[in-house]
């Protein structure tokens, strides 16, 4: 039997990021991603009563976003429950209303940060344990070089987030980062796309219970700043971010399709 052949590597398949042909499929496209989002934060257990949003820039209209609407169960989100909701926090399509907090804090990141296209913020159990401890997010191991010098600390809380100064402040926080920790709050991510906001927070959740847990067992052994930075430029990119989150993506996609209805 002769020796196998190398199959050539342009042969081989390897997933990216989708063009559209057209505004009406993009859109198509990131309603589908942001309704996925949500059902795998349904999943993962991070839905804390009527707490919790991920919100996506329209394609056409740059001052408007979807948003699951308020009320509706992360695990059952279907893509015609998703709510359009405009730069003033009025609802322009869909049946439902909006959380007025999903609203105040998403659209003064989106105002701040026009390269942001989705962001997702949810009270984790992780997230909320951290951020009451009011830290940022050593680095102790791989996964988490990727925020190392690329997450921020809000280090204020004044109650549910519904004031607009509030939202500019977090926003500002924020700055160019893919993350901020909410002291006493939570975690809030944001991506190039819903694949890569989501991502930022399901890892991000994972990389607070692994410091809570080394921290509680010991002195932990951070990685060099050189090192750490290596890594981040390795595994930080919105990229990278896409391409971890695309089997997850595939999981509830397959086992859920009722959800693009």
């Amino acid at each position: 039997m002769p020796e196998p052949t190398p199959i050539p590597t342009e042969h081989l398949q390897f997933a990216m990021p989708p063009t559209h042909a057209g505004v009406e499929e993009e859109r198509r496209h990131r309603k589908e991603r942001l309704v996925a989002a949500l059902r795998l934060f349904g999943r993962y257990g991070f839905e804390e009563g009527v707490s919790g949003h991920v919100t996506v820039r329209d394609p056409e209209f740059a001052d408007c976003f979807w948003v699951n609407p308020f009320g509706v169960s992360f695990a059952l989100m279907t893509v015609s429950d998703l709510v359009l909701v405009n730069g003033d926090g009025k609802v322009v399509e869909g049946r439902h209303h909006v959380n007025q907090a999903a609203f105040t804090l998403h659209a003064q990141v989106h105002r701040a940060r026009p390269d942001v296209v989705a962001a997702a913020h949810s009270h984790s159990t992780y997230g909320r344990a951290l951020a009451a401890l009011g830290e940022l997010l050593d680095p102790i191991t791989q996964d988490v070089c990727a925020f190392y010098e690329d997450h921020a600390l809000y280090d204020a809380y004044t109650g549910v987030v519904v004031d607009e100064e509030e939202g500019r402040r977090i926003a500002a926080a924020l700055g160019p980062h893919k993350a901020v920790i909410l002291r006493n709050h939570g975690l809030l991510t944001v991506g190039d796309s819903v694949d890569a906001a989501a991502w930022w927070f399901l890892t991000m959740e994972r990389c607070c219970q692994v410091q809570l847990a080394a921290k509680a067992a010991g002195k932990p052994v951070l990685i060099s700043h050189q090192d750490a930075v290596r890594t981040r430029e390795q595994l930080g990119t919105d990229l990278v971010a896409w391409i971890n989150y695309q089997s997850l993506y595939q999981q509830i996609a397959r086992s859920e399709p009722e959800m693009f209805g």
